[in-house]
């Protein structure tokens, strides 16, 4: 079914996400801006999740991170959903698929900080950042200790980066390896481009044939069904001994037994992780005490500028929704993404 856009003034615009992470929640100053755009228009910013049944029924608009199947139902006028996350895995499903409501979200607005973040964790496991704060918790001055690991200290430079995903977050990733002069191979999903920041695209077909060639492998790809366990115990065994991986996309893409097992078996020489396949990460998770591993808690997206990007976006996709031009960030149901 094709919805007609709605006018400002014959328009109802919800925000409702809650998070137990409070960063991930929407700031006030989103519904204050658009209120200031359009006075007009209706625009109610929920705290939670409890009075979201009574608000939906008459919502054309809906700024959230998910909206289940009977709650979709119930929204009888609704039009778009903005979703305030990247990956919208949970928004797949064959209800919405065929209900014609427009699904956007904030893609792009996290590459900077993800790319940066992808870096520092380079650098971390290049520099074996975590053993050296290890050592000064210590007191130990321990130059000799860290030089006799079997994985040496390592220079970015000249050093194979493969990035498996390139898209946004890829590309600012890439701009910034060529800062410490890496080699730069992408894997997309068509193989198609013809980026300047990357000496070779794969399609993700040729990934086998990639990984063997790669110093440290960031994984940056979205959540979908192909995609899962796109990194497993064969591609793991296909990386060269003592390279590094790095996955800042989601915890799905991963195997991390197989992972697990190439720590623990000195297969790499250290891996990072920012996401998991469950999190919070449970206390009881081997992953805590994996050799060479540096965990951060999923903060690779965050930054004190996220909400004045997230409503950015918004407010350019609410001036191209009200002018009746196509919407940037458009997510394709057939993709997943």
């Amino acid at each position: 079914m094709n919805f007609q856009r709605s006018t400002p003034e014959n328009t109802k615009l919800t925000i409702c996400v809650w998070h137990p992470f409070t960063e991930w929640r929407p700031k006030p100053t989103m519904a204050r801006a658009i209120r200031t755009r359009w006075p007009e228009m209706r625009v109610i910013h929920l705290p939670d999740y409890t009075r979201l049944p009574e608000e939906l029924p008459d919502t054309d608009i809906f700024i959230g991170y998910s909206l289940r199947p009977q709650q979709l139902k119930d929204a009888k006028r609704l039009k778009w959903i903005h979703s305030t996350a990247a990956g919208v895995a949970q928004l797949m499903y064959p209800e919405l698929r065929d209900s014609g409501v427009v699904v956007t979200n904030p893609r792009g607005i996290f590459s900077v900080p993800m790319a940066e973040h992808a870096i520092g964790l380079m650098l971390a496991l290049a520099r074996n950042f975590p053993d050296s704060v290890r050592q000064q918790d210590r007191a130990q001055w321990a130059q000799q200790a860290l030089w006799d690991l079997p994985q040496h200290l390592t220079e970015l430079n000249g050093r194979l980066l493969l990035i498996v995903g390139f898209g946004s977050i890829g590309k600012e990733l890439a701009r910034r390896a060529r800062a410490f002069d890496m080699r730069v191979w992408g894997v997309s999903r068509s193989g198609k481009g013809d980026s300047p920041l990357a000496d070779k695209i794969v399609p993700v077909a040729e990934l086998a044939g990639a990984l063997p060639q790669a110093d440290f492998v960031v994984i940056a790809a979205p959540e979908t069904p192909e995609t899962r366990h796109l990194i497993g115990p064969e591609e793991i065994a296909l990386m060269k001994p003592g390279a590094r991986l790095i996955n800042v996309a989601r915890g799905s893409l991963l195997d991390e037994a197989a992972l697990l097992r190439a720590l623990e078996g000195g297969k790499l020489g250290g891996a990072a992780l920012d996401v998991a396949a469950s999190e919070p990460l449970p206390p009881e998770s081997p992953l805590w005490k994996a050799p060479n591993l540096l965990i951060t808690p999923h903060t690779s997206a965050i930054s004190d500028r996220l909400w004045e990007r997230e409503t950015s976006l918004l407010m350019e996709l609410l001036e191209r929704w009200f002018d009746g031009r196509e919407l940037v960030n458009r997510v394709d149901f057939s993709r997943g993404y």
